[in-house]
Formats: C-alpha cells, structure tokens, sequence
C-alpha cells in the first residue's frame, strides 16, 4: 500500500530554515503530484505547495511565497520543503499527501483532492 512518512520538523528560532522530506512507498512516485499541508492548533488543515510529477510548475500559498520551496527527488521517491525566513505563524503540524490519480493543477490546493496521507511531521518557530 502507498505509504508516506515525513522527517525534518523540530524547534527553530524566527528567521531560521528547516527541510522537511516525505519518503514514498507503494507506487511509482514519478506519476503523482505530491503537495504539503500544515494543521495548527484549532485551525482547518491548510495548503502549503505542491509540485507536479515531472517537477515542474509549483504551486505556493501566498502566505509561503518566496520563503518555502518545494521540490522532489523521483529517483529518490522523496518530495522535500525548504523553509527558509520562518516565522511563528509557520508553527503547525505539517502533512505530505498525495493524489490516487492524476490531479489538475486548479485542484492542488484543496485537501480532499488527495487521497494519500503521512502522519505528520511538528514545526515550531519561537518568537
């Protein structure tokens, strides 16, 4: 079965980096967009990038625009998220998911487009 499974949170100061990473399993990884979500406390699970299988054209929430990259390694079967500029809003539990087909981009932003999800890596950034 398709398996997904997150690393790289933990505790960074504002304006520090961290790289999360999401190994997949079970699938040919190359076929399928992959996008990252994050969930904060009493907070709706929100997008945060996806990124199709070729690796071309990202897809960014404005709140992460050009501090957050998103990129994958389909050799590697891993999609990865740099963080850079981090700040305490970023402060949530950060999911990797992906689709069980293809996926247009219009639909990457929208969690139930998704069918495939890891348990969840926890960023925090401290003021």
């Amino acid at each position: 079965q398709v398996q997904l499974v997150e690393s790289g949170g933990g505790l960074v100061q504002a304006g520090g980096s961290l790289r999360l990473s999401c190994a997949a399993s079970g699938r040919t990884f190359s076929r399928y967009t992959m996008g990252w979500f994050r969930q904060a406390p009493g907070k709706e699970r929100e997008f945060v990038a996806a990124i199709g299988s070729s690796g071309v054209v990202p897809s960014y929430a404005d709140s992460v625009k050009g501090r957050f990259t998103i990129s994958r390694d389909n050799a590697e079967n891993t999609v990865y998220l740099q963080m850079n500029s981090l700040k305490p809003e970023d402060t949530a539990v950060y999911y990797c998911a992906s689709p069980d087909g293809p996926l247009s981009i219009g639909r990457r932003t929208l969690a139930n487009s998704y069918a495939y999800w890891g348990q969840g890596t926890q960023v925090t950034v401290s003021s």
